[in-house]
């Protein structure tokens, strides 16, 4: 028999612990009304006594459920339990980006392949701009909140409970909530986070794909929040060469300590990682590194029996996707992309119209010599 701590509310069994972190805890879980497994997060015991904590955190959640992208988890449900508040989720077979930046460092010994990173940053992008068209910030975007599915598709995770933390007194008695290593230089400093804020966020995921690394560490929250405030970021060539210098350049704008020196949204960054990767690798063609699974973690996302992607495969996957994937039509003629891939190369046809004009006006220009010459003959002769 099943233990009744084990179901909440009669209807989300909990299956396996499957993480956890500063603020709840994750289990793979069954919805066992619908007969779906999901994933519910709970939170932890210490933060439901702040009542305005839990107001705040209804109220973003009830927003972040209102969120339709594929590149967002969704938020099915929101409910309480005795003192156990909840949030149930899409469950994502896959594994974190942590987890892929790391292995791949594990394994092959060098970051993701430049193509990849783009990809995988333009559907970031995708997602948190979406949500920041809808008033909404993340404020902890980090490589752990992005989940990598089967198939590549990017799923953000982890909307709300950041934000209801930072604008209640659980947050302002001085404990740090989050994630530092991501943290922007305003937030660092205890100001409230803005889309730029996620964006910085986005930046320092970027260079982590590219490098493999961190751009600042340190030995205390402290001493890593000064770094964001006032040291310069590395460049990214620093640490990986063969990253081209416009994407450099990218990745020190959006890493810029004043929020005004970066792109205001993620949709902003994403329009411009869009831009450069089809003028660059249009041409060019991708960067190759064989791309390799996870297959010795479990986690919340892990799924056993995952192959080897190189760089071919997924090209290939690619040409089969649709160039665009669109949100609902209750926000349509929004400026959005989800997923969007470079169209293929049209060649020209000849202009005949214009060669034709060309050659007349050889012909014709041809035609004064004769002219020309008499007028010369008859003035000089």
């Amino acid at each position: 028999m099943e233990s009744s701590e084990n179901i909440l509310n009669g209807r989300y069994q909990l299956l396996t612990r499957a993480g956890a972190g500063g603020m709840s805890v994750v289990y793979k879980g069954q919805d066992l009304i619908l007969g779906r497994i999901v994933a519910i997060k709970v939170l932890h015991e210490s933060l439901t006594s702040d009542e305005a904590f839990l107001r705040r955190f209804q109220k973003e959640a009830h927003a972040v459920a209102n969120l339709s992208h594929p590149n967002i988890v969704t938020v099915h449900d929101i409910g309480q339990d005795g003192r156990r508040y909840y949030m149930v989720m899409e469950y994502v077979e896959g594994w974190t980006l942590k987890e892929v930046i790391g292995r791949q460092g594990e394994v092959v010994g060098s970051p993701l392949a430049l193509d990849r990173t783009l990809d995988l940053a333009v559907q970031i992008c995708a997602g948190i701009g979406y949500a920041h068209r809808a008033d909404l910030v993340h404020c902890d975007v980090k490589s752990q909140n992005v989940l990598v599915t089967r198939d590549g598709r990017v799923k953000v995770t982890d909307f709300g409970i950041a934000r209801a933390m930072s604008e209640t007194s659980l947050y302002q008695s001085g404990q740090v909530w989050g994630t530092p290593q991501y943290f922007s230089p305003e937030q660092a400093a205890g100001e409230p986070p803005t889309p730029a804020s996620d964006v910085y966020s986005i930046g320092i995921i970027i260079f982590e794909m590219l490098t493999g690394r961190l751009p600042f560490e340190a030995d205390t929250q402290t001493a890593l929040a000064l770094k964001h405030m006032r040291s310069l970021p590395p460049l990214v060539s620093e640490f990986n060469p063969t990253v081209p210098p416009q994407l450099e350049q990218i990745v020190a704008k959006v890493l810029s300590k004043e929020p005004s020196g970066r792109y205001r949204t993620a949709d902003q960054l994403g329009r411009v990682l869009l831009a450069y990767r089809e003028n660059a690798l249009s041409e060019t063609g991708p960067v190759g590194r064989a791309q390799v699974p996870i297959v010795d973690r479990t986690t919340a996302y892990y799924q056993p029996g995952q192959t080897a992607r190189t760089d071919q495969t997924a090209r290939a996957e690619r040409a089969v996707r649709t160039p665009t994937e669109r949100i609902p039509a209750g926000q349509a003629g929004q400026d959005t992309y989800a997923r969007p891939y470079p169209a293929p190369i049209r060649r020209e046809e000849p202009d005949w119209l214009a060669i034709t004009l060309g050659i007349l006006a050889i012909i014709s220009m041809l035609g004064l010599i004769p002219l020309w010459y008499a007028v010369m003959m008859r003035y000089t002769g």
